[in-house]
């Protein structure tokens, strides 16, 4: 079914998830933040540059490898899933694919390399999945362009080395008006405005970001101006698969803590698995989380083909987050009281596999976007 070279990659990220990440999922939870050596050990087995081109200093790996690895991180800890996920997609994707030879090498090598986190600043606090109604501006001015606006819901927003924002360049047009631009967080007039406090991934932090005359050269703007819109919708395939991916592994880390426990835990003189009910329960989330891992890699195979796979890539993410969540309220019943304690890790998944459904476009986007195929198809 896989590659040996998928199979080595998978086994990277599997063992660090294992021997890093799970056991140190708690404390990093409650220091709200991801260790610098978290991120060195990530670069160090190349998890931060998986389908970059060995070109860029990346691995040269396809979208099925990247899943199996993304799965097997969020695993051990969905908040890194999620700064993995965007790192590779859509930030280090979007470079190598619109970037100018000059930002390859200057900034596509090092995000490959690790050397620093990449972000994606779209959203806005007025337009969330809405793209075309961003408010953030920028205008031809000093020796380039002047960008003033802001940014909600940033992920690595305060960890971030670089960022891709997308600002409005010719407000006459909605949606070719807007551009992309290649930004250094150290740059005069980039702020973080806010840390958002939220209900799970508190080890990922996400920001809200202002832009007060930030002076950026004619050399950030990302391939041609006025194509920021196209270049946002670009990231849509891998993202959702990304996102999907993290969605099984958190899921099947809760599975697996529940299986465990269901079958060492006694209950009415024997096992809590040899009771039916608890049984059935468990036999529907490992049906469920086995759907949305092929439905993951359904996707990651079409992209890898070259195939359109929005669709296929909307399907997966709709159906894995929304399986995470069932899945882990099935662990927690299974543990009973202990499932809702901190005592044990299954509340916290839970929480960390909530936004799955909100971020990378809410559930009820991804049903507009597969309503419109079937409509088209019809």
């Amino acid at each position: 079914m896989f590659s040996d070279e998928q199979l080595m990659i998978e086994e990277a990220a599997r063992r660090f998830s294992r021997d890093v990440l799970a056991p140190g999922a708690a404390a990093r939870e409650r220091a709200a933040a991801i260790e610098p050596a978290v991120i060195e050990g990530l670069a160090q087995i190349g998890l931060l540059g998986v389908t970059v081109s060995p070109e860029y200093d990346g691995v040269g790996a396809d979208y099925v490898s990247y899943a199996l690895a993304l799965m097997a991180i969020a695993e051990g800890d969905g908040a890194v899933s999620t700064m993995v996920s965007v790192h590779n997609a859509p930030f280090c994707a979007i470079l190598e694919r619109y970037g100018s030879e000059e930002q390859k090498q200057r900034v596509l090598r090092p995000a490959a390399r690790g050397e620093f986190i990449g972000a994606f600043a779209l959203t806005e606090s007025h337009a969330g999945s809405d793209a075309s109604a961003l408010r953030t501006r920028a205008r031809r001015g000093g020796k380039g362009w002047i960008v003033d606006g802001s940014k909600q819901f940033i992920t690595s927003g305060r960890i971030c080395g670089q960022v891709v924002v997308f600002a409005v360049t010719d407000p006459t047009n909605p949606k070719r008006g807007i551009s992309a631009f290649l930004v250094p967080s150290d740059t005069p007039g980039f702020n973080v405005a806010k840390l958002e406090h939220k209900t799970g991934q508190k080890a990922s932090d996400t920001a809200s970001l202002s832009f007060d005359a930030m002076e950026l050269p004619n050399e950030a703007l990302i391939g041609a101006e006025g194509e920021g819109y196209r270049i946002a919708l670009s990231s849509l395939e891998a993202g959702r698969i990304g996102i999907a991916a993290q969605s099984v592994g958190m899921a099947q880390s809760a599975l697996d803590y529940a299986i465990r426990y269901a079958t060492e835990r006694q209950s009415f003189g024997k096992r809590l698995l040899d009771h039916q009910a608890v049984s059935f329960r468990l036999v529907d989330a490992k049906t469920r989380v086995e759907a949305a891992r092929q439905l993951v890699l359904s996707a990651a195979r079409l992209k890898d083909a070259g195939q359109p796979c929005l669709e296929q890539a909307c399907m997966a993410k709709l159906f894995a987050s929304e399986t995470a969540e069932a899945v882990c309220s099935a662990a927690i019943q299974t543990l009973g009281g202990y499932g809702y304690v901190e005592d044990y890790p299954v509340e916290r998944i839970w929480r960390d596999a909530r936004v799955c459904q909100i971020y990378e476009g809410t559930s009820d986007i991804q049903k507009i976007i597969i309503g419109r195929s079937l409509a088209a198809a019809a």
